[in-house]
């Protein structure tokens, strides 16, 4: 059977890399002639970009997306571990050296990673509208499609171009962007241009969306993006653009009519592995039988999967952060300041303890099964916080909306009081808190210009991160390498100084 293959190459946008075929996951690859005849046969694409999501990369670190959120993570101050190791100088990025070597694995592996989930949602954009199928399900499988393009192209302008400034023009390069299947060997757009895009991107959308079919029902109605997942993504956007009224807008949205709710704390510390979870807006849901016990998120990230990463490197958190966390907030159980056999019981003698580790992620099944979290609504009620309160006019709102949640988190919580940079210091608390290991502090200190400096936290070990404690913000070390496969493939791009 003859396969069909993306029309983009192993990084850059070449018709021929055979390693690029659509993998349509479990259901295994599918005849040319056929994936777009059908809505049916279209969805199988979408489908395979979601299995991309979680399926490991190259090396037993390099999960997915979940890979991705950790090694961001990893090169900020709250997410740490005693020793170098993966993530870290050796097998990662969290040393801020190796995402400017344009030849290293881990700058290569978002590039790829996001240029082949967009490069197939071009592709069923192209075709879509001649699949037989009904209007509802071409207009979903659009909006899932323009939906994944622009989360895609929202993460690659993030990690490899200048931050987006709201007083600026703009006008740095930002990354190619094509916006069909068919074309190839772009030039690097500008990061004004790629945002207006991204924006065009899920307001088509949200248009299309609102005449789709329904999603899937069970588990996977979350593993695949929908209305909401869509205004929660471009919540996110409107904030890293500086557009405060349309952050709070979009958020607003997602708290009042997705029909998400915040999880109790007996959720809390299920061990955020299960998709099924009311406050979970966008996920990966990983099946049993299709897990990867090593590629997999919780096989690093977790407390008691059996790898050697797990049971020899403990996940740590910034300990002048934790000494934040009030001690009714459900919040500071999941982490261990001097773990013992009674207080921090292991799977068998032969994992490793530390102090401050962290007992967030545990894993749903054997060996290191679990789901994936991507979006979530807290997230939703802390950007509707930050917005209002750098709008003016509105801190009684931002007040009340981080209220919500923290008391949530936290019963004894009271409405705070802060106002200015104090109230918006306080919601980052929050976000740095609630989201450890999720993917958002590496975004969080590049969208607000903010430096890196981990020589505040008590606990951090220099060794770890190969002795860099501190970046300052603004520097050119916030922009990875374009990866050397794109540069030789693509005579049009351009390297980051």
């Amino acid at each position: 059977m003859k396969k069909i293959f993306i029309a983009i190459s192993c990084l850059t946008l070449v018709t021929g890399c055979k390693k690029d075929y659509f993998n349509v996951g479990p259901t295994g690859d599918v005849d040319d002639a056929a994936i777009f005849t059908t809505t049916g046969n279209a969805s199988n694409v979408i489908n395979g970009v979601y299995r991309y999501l979680y399926s490991r990369y190259s090396a037993q670190n390099q999960p997915g997306q979940g890979g991705i959120m950790l090694m961001l993570d990893f090169m900020g101050e709250d997410v740490h571990q005693a020793v170098a190791s993966w993530y870290t100088p050796g097998n990662g990025t969290g040393g801020w050296v190796n995402q400017k070597n344009e030849s290293y694995l881990y700058v290569e592996y978002p590039f790829r990673l996001y240029y082949r989930c967009l490069g197939n949602a071009n592709a069923i954009l192209d075709n879509i509208d001649n699949a037989i199928g009904t209007d509802a399900d071409k207009n979903r499988l659009k909006g899932e499609a323009l939906t994944m393009r622009a989360w895609c192209y929202f993460n690659l302008v993030q990690i490899y171009a200048e931050r987006y400034d709201a007083s600026g023009p703009n006008t740095q390069l930002g990354v190619s962007m094509p916006l069909s299947s068919t074309e190839t060997r772009l030039p690097r757009s500008t990061v004004a241009e790629v945002y207006a895009q991204i924006n065009a991107d899920l307001a088509a959308a949200v248009a299309a969306f609102g005449t789709a079919s329904a999603p899937p029902s069970g588990p996977q109605k979350k593993s695949h993006l929908s209305l909401y997942s869509a205004y929660a993504i471009w919540a996110r956007v409107a904030l890293t653009m500086q557009d405060y009224v349309k952050a709070a807008e979009y958020a607003k949205k997602v708290i009042d009519q997705g029909g998400f709710s915040l999880m109790s704390n007996t959720q809390y510390q299920a061990g955020f592995n299960d998709l099924s979870n009311p406050e979970w807006i966008w996920g990966a849901y990983v099946q049993d039988d299709q897990g990867d016990t090593f590629g997999s998120y919780f096989g690093q990230i977790s407390y008691n999967g059996n790898t050697s990463y797990i049971r020899g490197v403990p996940k740590r958190i910034n300990s002048a952060l934790y000494a934040q966390i009030t001690a009714t907030d459900v919040r500071k159980k999941m982490w261990e300041p001097s773990p013992n056999s009674t207080n921090f019981p292991l799977p068998a003698s032969n994992f490793t303890r530390s102090p401050y580790m962290s007992r967030k992620f545990s894993i749903r099944n054997l060996p290191t099964i679990g789901d994936v979290p991507y979006i979530r609504l807290a997230e939703m009620y802390l950007i509707l916080a930050e917005a209002y309160a750098k709008t003016s006019g509105k801190e009684v709102e931002a007040r009340q909306a981080l209220y919500t949640l923290a008391v949530n988190r936290d019963p004894s919580y009271v409405l705070s009081v802060n106002t200015g940079q104090a109230l918006i210091n306080e919601i980052l608390f929050h976000r740095r808190v609630d989201f450890w290991a999720e993917g958002l502090r590496f975004f969080d200190l590049k969208r607000l210009n903010l430096p890196l400096d981990r020589t505040v936290v008590p606990n951090y070990v220099a060794a770890s991160a190969g002795g860099l404690m501190q970046v300052p913000a603004g520097s050119n070390l916030w922009q990875f390498a374009i990866p050397i496969s794109e540069i030789q493939a693509n005579p049009n791009t351009s390297q980051n100084p």
